[in-house]
């Protein structure tokens, strides 16, 4: 168990450290080129990763074609409104409003996989949002960029879903292998229109990005084998504290008390729909 959580803590000090590293491409390359490159990285670290142990094609064979696109459609619109609004918030900022992920997740279980919400989960999901415009606070300068993470968050919740349903389909290496690959291609596509050709340090920036994203997911899925979710998934939120911390040391940001506040309200909102679903 202990293995399990330290191996989620570690996986959120890589995905702060790569939202950091893509707040500061963004201040230089579009917002497709980063996410590009962060979809084309993590896309070679699962063929290298998975590809030996369990045949090269055999990732790519899918029961379920349309899903495995849609759902890895939804990562890619994911992604892409996070890197978009992460030049121009805080890392707390944004960290404290894609909190609100598994609670979009609590409340479209009901309607998307017909599983039944508790009154108490709904006010908890209230709560978590209430939370979420108290970080964002409408009318205060960056809130619209702040709604950019937020809409990140529902399509994170949408594809966390289908990623559920898909599992009746196929084994979760291909899941993992289409999350890549679509992502890929459909940026390849795009980049073209918007290039802007990196320097060697940013080469080297859009590189970890793709290391720092695919390490971190393997980090979780083996801490998910040794441990229980519901003891590791806590540890999630601790990534906070470095988002606060990084924003500091390497761009200056001090979050404000509505920032610590709205995450406390997310947090404990999260926090108990995770125990109590754990307890039935």
């Amino acid at each position: 168990m202990a293995r399990g959580i330290l191996q989620m803590v570690a996986a959120t000090v890589l995905f702060v450290c790569m939202n950091a590293t893509g707040k500061i491409l963004s201040a230089h390359l579009p917002p497709v080129e980063v996410v590009w490159a962060r979809s084309a990285g993590h896309f070679v670290f699962i063929l290298a990763l998975l590809g030996p142990g369990h045949g090269w094609w055999r990732l790519f064979e899918t029961n379920n074609l349309r899903l495995q696109v849609g759902r890895s459609f939804l990562q890619v619109s994911s992604q892409m409104l996070f890197f978009t609004a992460i030049g121009h918030v805080q890392l707390a900022d944004a960290t404290a409003v894609s909190f609100t992920a598994p609670l979009i997740v609590a409340a479209l279980a009901g309607p998307l996989l017909a599983e039944r919400v508790e009154p108490s989960h709904w006010a908890a999901i209230g709560a978590g949002f209430a939370g979420a415009l108290i970080v964002i606070r409408p009318g205060a300068g960056v809130s619209a960029y702040l709604l950019l993470i937020l809409g990140s968050s529902v399509c994170y919740a949408l594809y966390q879903l289908l990623t559920r349903r898909v599992a009746a389909y196929d084994r979760p290496q291909t899941s993992v292998t289409y999350s890549a690959l679509v992502g890929t291609i459909v940026l390849s596509i795009l980049v073209p229109f918007t290039w802007t050709t990196p320097s060697a340090t940013q080469w080297a920036g859009l590189a970890a990005l793709g290391v720092l994203g695919g390490l971190g997911h393997y980090l979780i899925a083996h801490a998910l084998a040794v441990a229980a979710a519901s003891i590791i998934s806590p540890f999630h939120y601790i990534q906070l504290i470095w988002a606060a911390a990084l924003g500091y040391l390497v761009f200056g940001d001090v979050p404000s008390g509505f920032t610590w506040l709205g995450a406390a309200v997310i947090i404990a909102s999260g926090l108990f729909i995770a125990v109590t679903q754990a307890r039935r």
